[in-house]
């Protein structure tokens, strides 16, 4: 595929990047244009892997030689000077590569666990590089789609999709709009959520604190073979609506003095625990 060399930086090709320059409006503008930016080689060649439409392929000249023969026929490849890229972006991209991609629609969430029985479940996780690692984390364990409370942030993001080394693009996702109802859904699909909460016994004991969870090892030995991993945010975890409306209470034994450590940490522990019985 050639590279199309553009000479103005007013050209309309390029209006799918001009708002990076504003970061308090980019992802408002984003989703109203039903688009998203990705960033990096690794998130490019996911997107144009993907069943996500590519709108276009940004590079710089310098980096041509390089990047020319990576994607593959029917994609619009642009090139711009790396000092034109910044102005147009108003960042200066190392990585020499940013692609636009347009938003799809997304699943209900009864589809997307159809044809799977490994579920991430996230509950208002706004940190766009926990939901990247999240994601990233759900590919290499197995799971086969990630439900999104309201409030969790957006995964095509582009933090998060080069966070994730672009699995945001290949681990199908859908947002919940009942929650913590969604979890009665699962359960009547035949899941059994597990919550994962702080390791209290890392703790001096309270009476007056909620009932110790099981140890993740027990749990996991004792669910079906469908099962729905639920992880909240950091600081606060999950809310007390969806501790109650889980299955079980789990915890990761740690150390005394330590009951938690960050949520892409523990998401994977748990899901490489869980794909270690299939």
């Amino acid at each position: 595929m050639t590279i199309e060399r553009l000479s103005r930086l007013d050209d309309p090709r390029l209006a799918d990047y001009h708002h990076l320059r504003e970061p308090s409006r980019r992802m408002g503008v984003e989703r109203a244009r039903g688009i998203f930016i990705v960033e990096g080689r690794l998130s490019v060649e996911a997107l144009v892997a993907s069943s996500y439409a590519v709108r276009s392929v940004l590079v710089t000249e310098e980096h041509e030689d390089r990047l020319e023969r990576a994607f593959g026929p029917g994609v619009p490849l642009l090139s711009l000077p790396a000092s034109a890229m910044a102005e147009v972006t108003g960042v200066h991209f190392h990585r020499g590569v940013l692609a636009a991609g347009e938003r799809a629609a997304l699943p209900s969430v009864a589809d997307l666990v159809a044809t799977t029985d490994r579920v991430l479940v996230l509950e208002a996780i706004n940190d766009h590089e926990n939901v990247g690692a999240l994601f990233r984390n759900a590919a290499a364990f197995g799971v086969g789609g990630v439900v999104l409370d309201p409030t969790t942030a957006d995964p095509l993001y582009r933090r998060a999709t080069r966070v994730s080394l672009g699995h945001v693009l290949r681990v199908p996702f859908a947002r919940a709009e009942r929650w913590p109802g969604v979890l009665d859904d699962l359960r009547a699909a035949g899941f059994t959520t597990l919550a994962l909460a702080p390791d209290a016994a890392a703790r001096p004991f309270d009476p007056g604190s909620p009932p110790r969870a099981t140890p993740l090892g027990a749990a996991l030995a004792e669910v079906g073979p469908r099962v729905a991993l639920l992880v909240g945010a950091e600081g606060d975890g999950l809310s007390a609506g969806a501790l109650a409306a889980a299955d079980l209470r789990v915890r990761i034994p740690m150390a005394a003095g330590v009951d938690s450590v960050n949520v892409a940490t523990a998401a994977a522990i748990a899901l490489a625990a869980h794909h270690g019985l299939g």
